[in-house]
């Protein structure tokens, strides 16, 4: 009896018949991501290679290049063989992008920055994410709107814009909004640049105060770089350090979002789901480069930091470039004002806030 044994194994038998169907449908779901990916990686390609030869006579980062040659593909990538690879990269590609930003945080920055900076820090961006919200109440706009727009002007731009979009809820209209929501912190953190530095030399401020300021108020980070060294290289340090706190604190920013979706009871486990992954390997990275920081340097370290802050960039690039190609002019510039005048408030908000926050912390 026991001779036939060997056909009755059925452990072994069982655990070795899903391996080929996972494969097979690991092979259908890249062949169903091509197509859009690809599409994807040719934006974000073309905005690379464009971006120095268009910066001399246009300062434009290469984000919104992307967003720009994505719209321009629209009408080609809207096919249906493209919309699974474009939807893996607004979503999935996204996250992980976001994740590896925190490569390029280090808390011992941070902290040296002292507690009343960072409590200026999170109070402005507490208050303008709120404002955000509130407003799209009042104006009758998609909660979820006022989140992405007020994420993007506390944060860091266009990565909080996509981020938060990936945690709020769907809503129609919601991949135009994010574009509109990323050119306009665009064109804004670009006027800021500009006019920022200006505001602080007529208030009188040193450097440091300056370089708070910008780095407390302006939007993304490659603006608040030119504004801040345009100062002097104190003012660009600083600003940049409180910059990258603002963009550590997309973690947090993050998880209260979709808590609060969460809470209002909105595709619930959905967002709750969407949260854990890329914002702890966000903040396991940030661990991580602070402590290499800390306790010494590892000789190989910086070619590891250097290439995954590249994946990041690229990542972010991809991302963009798919959400571009998923949106169309007329959708994104048919958005109407309540949206502009949410968008340019909490603009407004967070620089009188840490104009006011930096005055009240010189005279302490």
């Amino acid at each position: 009896m026991d001779t036939a044994s060997p056909k009755q194994n059925v452990p072994a038998g069982r655990t070795q018949v899903p391996s080929p169907l996972a494969a097979a449908s690991l092979i259908h779901a890249a062949k169903a991501i091509a197509p859009g990916l690809l599409v994807a990686a040719f934006v974000a390609a073309i905005a690379s290679a464009a971006q120095p030869v268009v910066a001399p006579l246009l300062p434009i980062p290469a984000i919104l290049l992307a967003l720009f040659v994505g719209m321009i593909l629209h009408p080609v990538a809207r096919r249906p063989a493209f919309e699974a690879g474009l939807n893996f990269c607004v979503k999935r590609l996204l996250r992980w992008a976001v994740a590896l930003l925190g490569i390029r945080i280090a808390l011992s920055d941070i902290v040296a920055l002292g507690l009343s900076t960072a409590l200026l820090v999170v109070v402005s961006m507490a208050a303008t994410l709120i404002c955000g919200i509130a407003l799209a109440r009042l104006l009758r706009q998609d909660e979820a709107f006022g989140a992405i727009g007020g994420a993007a002007t506390a944060v860091c731009g266009a990565s909080a814009a996509l981020a938060t979009g990936a945690v709020t809820p769907d809503y129609k209209g919601k991949e135009a909004d994010i574009v509109f929501v990323v050119i306009a912190v665009n064109a804004l953190s670009t006027v800021a640049m500009i006019l920022y530095p200006w505001l602080c030399v007529q208030l009188g401020w040193d450097d440091v105060a300056t370089g708070i300021a910008l780095g407390a108020s302006i939007h993304d980070v490659a603006q608040v770089v030119g504004a801040g060294y345009a100062v002097s290289e104190t003012a660009g340090n600083t600003a940049v350090i409180v910059k990258l706190f603002r963009v550590f604190l997309l973690l947090p920013v993050i998880v209260a979002i979709g808590y609060y979706f969460a809470r209002r009871g909105t595709e619930r486990m959905a967002v709750r789901a969407s949260v854990p992954g890329f914002a702890i390997a966000f903040l396991v990275l940030c661990m991580l480069n602070s402590a290499v920081s800390h306790y010494g340097g590892l000789p190989f370290y910086p070619a590891i930091k250097g290439a995954l802050s590249d994946l990041s960039a690229m990542g972010l690039l991809v991302a963009i470039g798919a959400l571009g190609a998923s949106t169309s002019f007329a959708a994104t510039f048919a958005i109407g004002w309540r949206r502009a005048v949410i968008i340019l408030s909490t603009t407004v908000l967070i620089l009188a806030a840490v104009l006011a926050l930096v005055a009240l912390r010189g005279l302490g």
